[in-house]
């Protein structure tokens, strides 16, 4: 479906894509991973065109659509449900046509074309997108322009969904969305029909939507086959081949280094020292197995409080001016509490952190906070309040205090990830991702008694936010988060508070049970079926049945071949694992030159081979998934 030949770009001079290489078969559903800034948005605007290569190519097979979210949001006077539907231009001419044409023949023509796309369910199938990513039926009725940036970023996200392109790019879809949103575009991305790239950050995304990973590393493109666990337990593997491998090497090093050392001087040894010069040079590391650093992010333990540090008793909240958001409060939050506030966008999260953080006063009821508490509030607003002009050194001295040392200011925001001249940086000039992980850091540093964080992950790469579930476990105090990133809600929260109709409840079930009401109220318990899926008129529910039947029948031989790709892939993959550790023996090149490059040779094969067969495999896969969404239709 899509492949991209020895890509290259660079921007202000940085090389982002270094003759990249990859290949998507038809029908995978693909993340693309990597760590902020290294060029991901980057690949997907070259893979649209939006931005030309400074080498290499992007090929699409021809007459394959290709759907991409727009950084702008949609505007304009249509209602929602009239907006998705203008994605599907061929059906909106063809109606436009079908009321001015006046010869029989092209009237037949477009009406049997209306029916081919489908056309009639159109509005039925926008609506479940639509009411899917969070916008009811009252919703849909109304114009775009009542609404805000990001609810309008769903709208388009709607559109391109409604299209069904046979290659859709989708570059963090989740920034958009809450939970429940991103619930169901999870369950909506899994029986995607055709061919996905998702760049994302969500690791629950990535290990429920996708079957394959892409990873972006030093300007590299390289093909995982599973989800993001076992993506990143291959690399795990492959690291620690790699330190094993470096731990040789450097031995080997030191070995040549002492030789030169003590003979270079000797003529009867300079030849032999300068032999051993050059296999000196030769052994630079690799730049794929270059540390890229790491990060660090901790909340220091708070002082002692006596319980309870909250309690509400028949508490309202709201603002002046306005009916109240919030009523019937009445609950507890002690120390010790990891509480995950669930419910839908504009139901009262936020107006329910601000109360609980003490930025909002109870309007009714009581609410009592004990006295010396501290709160560290994180929202997304707070990003636009640093003081752009100052640096990060100046922002950090400033919260740790006067007593603090050059070499202690330093040493903090170098494990926030600010080294060197870096944390000179003017914070305007900083990104998303940089200004969420330096306020998060100030946050832990003042030891709060309670941790209120508004959608924290906005903006993080995954291992970034694997940090930040390091530290908010080994955080001592109380955590009340708001996400839709479902993943950190699960590895971190105790306690589920669900808040709707205007007032919070304890939820006493799990994620899957939240889950499986999320996507039963958004009326579609699945995704909306594609064209190619959906049984023509007049086709009644034995012939659906017959064909399913058939679907069954063709699914064994595709069994069959999945079963012998697994096992042909996993003896390439202990044969190339016995090739590694051979050529990481270091006296190998020198004793026998010619089998080590003959070992090398064969590797590159077997590394060919897997590629094929995992190519292969997903295509295969991608066959019996299509089959058994058929059986499950019919």
């Amino acid at each position: 479906m899509l492949h991209v030949v020895d890509l290259t770009y660079r921007i202000d001079g940085r090389l982002l894509l270094d003759q990249a290489t990859v290949g998507l078969p038809n029908g995978a559903r693909v993340g693309l991973v990597g760590r902020n800034g290294c060029g991901k948005s980057t690949l997907l605007k070259l893979i649209t065109g939006e931005l030309s290569p400074d080498g290499g190519e992007v090929s699409i097979p021809p007459g394959r659509q290709l759907g991409y979210v727009a950084q702008d949001a949609l505007e304009g006077p249509q209602n929602l449900l009239e907006a998705v539907l203008e994605g599907d231009r061929e059906r909106a001419a063809l109606l436009k046509e079908a009321e001015s044409a006046t010869d029989p023949h092209r009237i037949a023509d477009i009406q049997v074309r209306l029916a081919d796309i489908d056309a009639h369910s159109a509005p039925a199938r926008a609506a479940r997108i639509l009411a899917g990513l969070g916008f009811d039926e009252a919703a849909q009725a109304r114009s775009l322009d009542q609404f805000s940036g990001g609810w309008r970023m769903r709208v388009a996200l709607a559109r391109v969904l409604f299209q069904e392109p046979d290659l859709l790019l989708l570059d963090e879809p989740t920034n958009y969305l809450d939970l429940e949103g991103t619930l169901w575009l999870e369950t909506h991305l899994r029986r995607y029909p055709h061919t996905v790239l998702l760049v994302s950050h969500d690791r629950s995304l990535l290990n429920k939507a996708v079957d394959s990973i892409v990873h972006l590393q030093n300007g590299k493109l390289n093909f995982y086959r599973g989800d993001y666990d076992t993506f990143e337990r291959v690399r795990a593997e492959q690291q620690a081949l790699s330190m094993k491998l470096k731990a040789k090497q450097a031995a080997e090093r030191r070995r040549i280094e002492t030789f030169v050392e003590r003979f270079r001087a000797k003529a009867s040894k300079a030849k032999q020292a300068q032999s051993r010069l050059k296999a000196l040079a030769r052994m630079q590391p690799d730049p794929e197995h270059v540390s890229e650093g790491s990060l660090s992010l901790t909340f220091q333990a708070p002082a002692s409080l006596p319980p309870p540090l909250i309690v509400a008793d028949d508490a309202e909240a709201g603002y002046t001016g306005s009916p109240n958001v919030l009523s019937r409060l009445t609950f507890r939050v002690d120390a010790d509490d990891r509480i995950a506030l669930l419910g839908a966008n504009g139901n009262g999260k936020s107006t329910l952190a601000k109360l609980l953080s003490g930025r909002l006063a109870a309007t009714g009821g009581r609410l009592r906070r004990s006295k010396k508490m501290s709160v560290g509030y994180f929202s997304q607003h707070q990003l636009d309040e640093l003081d752009g002009a100052r640096s990060v050194y100046h922002e950090v001295r400033s919260r740790m205090g006067e007593e603090a040392t050059e070499a202690q200011i330093r040493t903090r925001a170098g494990g926030l990830g600010f080294k060197g001249q870096h944390a000179d940086t003017p914070i305007a000039a900083l990104s998303g991702g940089e200004k969420a992980r330096l306020l998060l850091g100030l946050i832990g540093h003042e030891a709060p008694h309670l941790l209120i964080l508004d959608e924290p992950t906005n903006h993080l790469d995954v291992e970034m936010r694997a940090r930040l579930i390091d530290a908010l476990n080994g955080f001592e105090g109380a955590v009340i988060l708001i996400s839709h990133d479902r993943y950190l809600v699960e590895a971190c929260a105790d306690r589920l508070w669900l808040v709707a109709a205007g007032t919070v409840k304890t939820y006493d079930g799990d994620m899957d049970s939240y889950r499986s009401e999320i996507l039963e109220s958004r009326a579609e318990r699945g995704p909306a079926p594609s064209r190619a899926g959906e049984a023509p008129p007049g086709k009644s529910a034995a012939d659906q049945r017959r064909r399913a039947a058939d679907a069954r029948a063709k699914l064994k031989p595709v069994k069959e071949a999945l079963a012998a790709l697994e096992e042909r892939m996993e003896t390439l993959r202990v044969d190339i694992q016995k090739l590694d550790d051979a050529l990481a023996i270091p006296s190998l090149f020198e004793k026998d030159p010619g089998r080590a490059i003959r070992y090398a040779k064969k590797r590159s094969d077997l590394e060919t081979a897997l590629t094929e067969a995992e190519t292969r495999w997903l295509e295969q896969a991608a066959i019996l998934e299509a089959a058994q969404d058929s059986e499950s239709a019919a």
